[in-house]
């Protein structure tokens, strides 16, 4: 039985590394893209269950992705958490009016990102 999938939109090699050695023990399937604009074109091709987005990404922004997904109406419904490593007052506003599901500021525990993602997709 395959499992959910999650694209994790991080342009950070070191931090993909962590997200995809955390998620081997699962019953997910982790794609990855390292900028918004391919995060975009895979989230709409591959339509995954869960999206985990980076703000601070190459050619648009991570904010910029999410609004870009969420104008597509069959993306609707699917959870995407904003995470950031600068998080500043109204940072959290910011990526929710961009539509995003939940905001995860960086460092973060790896163990509270995947109950995260187990309360937004659970596992099958």
């Amino acid at each position: 039985m395959s499992g959910k999938t999650i694209l994790y939109v991080e342009d950070n090699e070191a931090n993909r590394m962590i997200v995809r050695d955390l998620l081997k023990r699962t019953t997910y399937t982790l794609i990855e893209a390292h900028d918004g604009e391919a995060g975009v074109a895979t989230a709409l091709k591959k339509r995954p269950d869960l999206i985990l987005m980076d703000i601070q990404l190459p050619k648009i922004s991570g904010l910029e992705a999410i609004r870009r997904i969420r104008a597509e109406a069959s993306m609707a419904a699917t959870p995407i958490v904003a995470i950031t490593s600068f998080a500043l007052s109204g940072d959290d506003q910011k990526a929710k009016d961009a539509g995003a599901t939940a905001y995860l500021a960086k460092p973060y525990s790896p163990f509270d990102l995947l109950k995260l993602a187990r309360q937004l997709a659970p596992e099958s």
